[in-house]
């Protein structure tokens, strides 16, 4: 997926789309909001991996300045990675997609609204199609594709993407190898 997601940036980077700054901000908070929900569903099971991933990416937070430790506090439920932490990542893994597809949206909106970028930056009328139902069928067919194939894919061969030492109960006396 995030393969994907890092295409259409280079995509961007190349057509020069982020000269459009309305579309490349709603594009990069899309990528962090992607991210951050990724990371907590990591988080979930909570075996050895998923414990420490918690515990190293959640003290990255304690760089901000001002903010971090407080910011982190809040995230652990605590003062430490514990139960609370689990049920405030599943909350937030849960919450984030709705946000993901309503910025999902603006994003395409916005994009809409200004046009596509092309490798030669020239902007001409003459070649333009509606955005619907050209764009938003082939969009509405692969949006239904990839969620076939995750789905194929994760009913089938549900532990492919599960690191082996995340099969064992999250212990914070010992670290992984």
């Amino acid at each position: 997926f995030f393969i994907c997601i890092y295409t259409h940036i280079a995509r961007g980077i190349y057509y020069g789309s982020y000269l459009n700054k309305e579309v490349w901000l709603s594009g990069t908070t899309l990528l962090i909001i992607l991210m951050a929900t990724a990371f907590f569903g990591y988080v979930l099971p909570w075996g050895q991996m998923s414990f420490w991933a918690a515990t190293v990416i959640t003290n990255l937070l304690t760089a901000i300045p001002y903010l971090g430790t407080t910011l982190t506090t809040w995230l652990w439920g605590g003062f430490a990675i514990n139960d609370p932490t689990l049920t405030r990542f599943f909350a937030l893994h849960f919450i984030l997609p709705f946000a993901i597809i309503s910025l999902s949206s603006l994003h395409i909106l916005l994009l809409h609204n200004e046009g596509s970028n092309n490798p030669l930056g020239t902007n001409s009328d003459i070649d333009k199609i509606p955005f619907h139902p050209y764009h938003s069928y082939k969009d509405a067919l692969m949006l239904t594709t990839m969620a076939t194939l995750l789905s194929v894919t994760l009913c089938l061969y549900p532990d492919i993407f599960n690191d082996p030492d995340n099969f064992s109960k999250a212990n914070p006396l010992v670290t992984p190898q």
